[in-house]
Formats: C-alpha cells, structure tokens, sequence
C-alpha cells in the first residue's frame, strides 16, 4: 500500500525502509534524497560501533546477518520488481542480470537495492535529485539500476571524493575515493546552486586571470575556465573534505559516518532553505543532522532502536534549545506496543526491545547479544561526577519477561565485576516484592564530591514508568558521556528563516 498523504517532516522512522517509503511517503513529495546504504558480503547488515582499534566492538548491531543471502524473500522481491509495470525497464535489467549472476548474494543485494531504488524515484519531485553513495563492489550495477529508473539523459555526475589514509594493499593499488552517482528527476528542471560550494581559485589562476575574476557580470569563460568572483565552479573531484579521522570530537563510533562538510557540499548546491531532505539509511544521523542546521526539513529512517537513539541523542547534543520538532515514528508509546515488539519473534523482538528500553535510558549497548554470553548486562553508562576525568559506571539490564529475586541478586555480583557504582533494572513487568527488597538490601551511591547525594546502588524501572515519565535513573552526571557527545552546530547564518516542525 502507498500512502497519499504528504510524508512528516522533521520525522526518524524505525523500521525496514521499504516497508517506511511504501506507507508513509507520499509520491513527487521530496526534494533531495542521499543515500549510503550498507554493502559488504562478509560483514554484517547495520554495525554501528567500533573499538579504538577498528576492531568490531561486541557491542556492534546484527539486525539482518543474512540480508543478502538468495533466499524465499530475494525471490519475492524479484518478482516483486519484474512484475511491476512502472518500471519496465528496471525489471528487464534484473531479468539479464540474474541470467548473468545467478542466484547469489550480489543478486540478493541487488534485488533488495531495487526494490528501493523504484520506491526512491517514486517519492521524488521532478525538481530533485538524488545522490547514492556507491561501494565499490556494487557501484557499476547500482549505476545500471539508477540509468534503467532514472533514464541515463537524467545523469549529471558520477562524482570522486578523493581523500587521504586508508591502508597499503600488498597485491594492489591503495583505494583513497569513493563513489557517487547524482541524477536528477528530471534533468533541467533540476534545483542546483553552485554558489555555496564554490572553492577559491589556486594562486596561479588568480595572478594569470586577475584581470577577469570580479570584473565580469555573472563570470567570463575564459580558457575553459569560469571566472567567477565567488570562487571556481565545483567539478566532479572533492578533495577539500577528508574523512573523520577516529580520534576526532565529531566522530560518534559509527564505522561509516561520513563527515558533515561532505553532506553539506550535496545538501547546500541540491535544495534550499525549507525543503524536504530524505536518508533511508541514515544510521548515526548525519544527513539529518547537516539538514537541520542548513534550515531543511528532514526525513530519516534506520532499522534499528539503537541508531535511533544515537539520532535523538546527536540532534540534542548539537541543536539543544535551538532544535526543530521532530517525530519519532515506529517506536512503542505505551505498554501494549512495547509487549508487541518483545514478543515480534519474526523480527529479533527480543533485541530490538532491548535496545530500545537502553535508548529510553541513554545506555550504549554492552554486546552483541546474538554472539555469546551477555554476562548479565544488556547496556551500561559512563558518566562523571567529579572533575577527575575519570567516568563513573552504570549497567542496566532489560527484562521482557518474568523477573525473579534470584536476577537482583545476580546484578549485585555484575556491578562488583563491572566495578560499576549504580546498575538499572529495567522491566516489562511491575517487580514483586521480595525483587524490591533485593534492590533496597545493595544500599547507597554516595558521591565523594557531594556528600549529601544519595542515590539507590540499584533501581528497579518499569517501561510503563520510564514511558510516562513517572520514572528515571536517578544520579548526578554533570557530562553525559553514552555516546560520543556531537559537537554543538553552529548557529544558523543572519537572515535564516524560521523553521517548521
């Protein structure tokens, strides 16, 4: 079903977002899509942190390990895109295709990106374009898709981020760009601003054509070189804007977040102040992020709680007061729709709600759930409470079932291993009685630096509680440090205009 209604902006929706596109966005309705989606065979579909030392962390996020294995679902989609008379020529290209690959995890890929792709075109206006930021290993199919929906008269570039890092192969050449492929709507009638992302000239062109630059009305051609006094027209070559480097303030743990100088030169030249910008894979929230402080509404879809919650905590961090409203969408608001996502078996319910209960708490995961022993912890916090520099520990655990005594006291010994000061006890059911002793029994967190805080070494939260408000952790934290804290943006330029929620 395709909705007819208008999309909402200034909206984070949780859920698969073809299943999002489908249902909640109108079609002709958005002015500018970016898109990085997830491509690597061997790893898994939404991973969102890493250690230090680039390994996977064990807190990493596996919605969908077998995502691009050919299965049943690949060939619904298939069918799905064949038998779809609106883009004909699309369901040709994956009849050859498939002809060409067979039934393997490229084509699995493909078939998913498809499906998208024609949900992608469907919901842009004939004045937009779209931006997909290509893997390598994919790039040349996903261009052959965009040219089968987009028509290849609607190409406009194919566009090189060159930057610096990256390893040395042994056996090949180092890779140091990426890929992505512009097409517009309908090509001329295109928005595209130039101006803003203007670089200035190189010393020597400024001496040889100083005679040009600023003298000419609306600039000079002049030896295949544009003169303009607001620098030199952007090319089909980044190579001003590097990646974040991992030590960096504005990296967030996300292993593919790109930097927002980058989305900025796409957002800035390919909209204008009060259109509707849309990631369908938005993971740490960048698009949205770099949408909000450029004045244009937004749209962002993830398929987990965790990047969800990532996204609140970085528009926070980054807008605070300053922050357009904006809706979540696909998150329980009430008990019965949290019992649903528990008991959503088809879906990893049981993860997802876990996740989900951490984000109500701002906690970062403590592993992959999926990989091996949880240790009795689901989620923890670092905060401070002192200026030592040295971050104080809460854990949490999530119940979605029946809780017991015996779990308490379970926890008591997690915190002496953790050596954590609190630990939260979050569940889905209203503990008993003997549970609530357990807790009062572990006694006081007293704050060496405000020894007249006290603060229960356990407490026990209830999803109702926490979703009415009538409940929340309770200790002193003067930084919060869950998430990598995002930098504070910069306030919008003299002039901007008002923003609506």
């Amino acid at each position: 079903m395709t909705t007819t209604q208008p999309p909402h902006h200034n909206t984070l929706y949780f859920g698969d977002n073809l299943r999002i596109l489908r249902e909640h966005v109108a079609a002709d309705s958005v002015d500018l899509i970016y898109l990085d989606p997830p491509f690597n065979s061997n790893a898994t579909y939404n991973v969102l942190f890493r250690e230090r030392s680039g390994e996977d962390s064990a807190a990493q996020i596996t919605a969908f390990d077998d995502t691009w294995r050919w299965s049943r679902e690949s060939e619904d989609a298939y069918q799905d895109v064949v038998r779809n008379g609106s883009y004909q020529k699309l369901g040709d290209l994956l009849v050859a295709m498939r002809e060409f690959l067979g039934q393997n995890d490229m084509m699995a890929y493909i078939t998913m990106m498809a499906q998208r792709l024609a949900e992608l075109h469907r919901v842009l206006k004939s004045t937009g374009s779209i931006y997909l930021h290509c893997d390598p290993t994919a790039s040349h199919y996903l261009k052959l898709m965009m040219d089968a929906l987009f028509g290849n008269k609607n190409f406009l570039n194919e566009i090189v981020w060159y930057y610096r890092g990256a390893g040395v192969p042994k056996d090949s050449r180092a890779r140091r760009h990426d890929t992505i492929l512009h097409y517009a709507k309908r090509k001329g009638a295109h928005f595209f601003n130039p101006d803003p992302i203007r670089q200035p000239y190189a010393d020597a062109t400024k001496e040889r054509f100083s005679h040009y630059i600023g003298n000419v009305r609306g600039g000079q051609d002049y030896g295949r070189q544009a003169l303009n006094p607001q620098g030199k027209h952007p090319d089909d070559v980044i190579t001003h804007i590097q990646p974040i480097a991992p030590s960096a303030k504005a990296r967030l743990g996300y292993p593919t977040q790109k930097p927002e100088e980058l989305l900025e030169n796409f957002i800035s030249a390919s909209s204008e102040e009060g259109d509707i910008v849309l990631d369908p894979f938005c993971g740490c929230g960048t698009t949205v992020a770099v949408a909000e402080r450029l004045n244009r509404k937004w749209i962002g879809i993830d398929i987990t709680h965790l990047a969800i919650s990532l996204m609140k905590s970085r528009l926070q961090d980054a807008f605070a007061a300053d922050l357009s409203p904006y809706r979540v969408i696909g998150a329980p608001q009430d008990i019965a729709g949290a019992r649903a996502l528990a008991q959503d078996s088809a879906n990893d319910g049981r993860y997802q709600f876990e996740w989900w209960a951490l984000g109500l708490v701002g906690a970062r995961p403590a592993q992959d759930k999926k990989k091996g022993a949880d240790k009795g912890i689901d989620g923890y916090i670092n905060f401070f409470d002192d200026e030592s520099g040295k971050p104080k520990r809460v854990i949490v655990q999530v119940k979605s079932g029946n809780a017991r005594r015996n779990d308490i006291a379970t926890l008591k010994g997690d915190m002496d291993r953790e050596n954590a000061v609190i630990a939260l006890f979050i569940t889905l059911n209203p503990p008993t009685r003997p549970m609530e002793q357990e807790a009062l029994s572990a006694g006081f967190y007293e704050p060496a630096h405000f020894p007249n805080h006290r603060y229960p070494r356990i407490q026990i939260l209830t999803i109702d509680g926490l979703l009415s408000g009538a409940a929340r952790p309770d200790y002193l934290d003067i930084a919060q440090a869950t998430f990598r804290q995002a930098p504070r943006a910069a306030s919008p330029p003299p002039g901007a205009q008002a923003r609506l929620g």
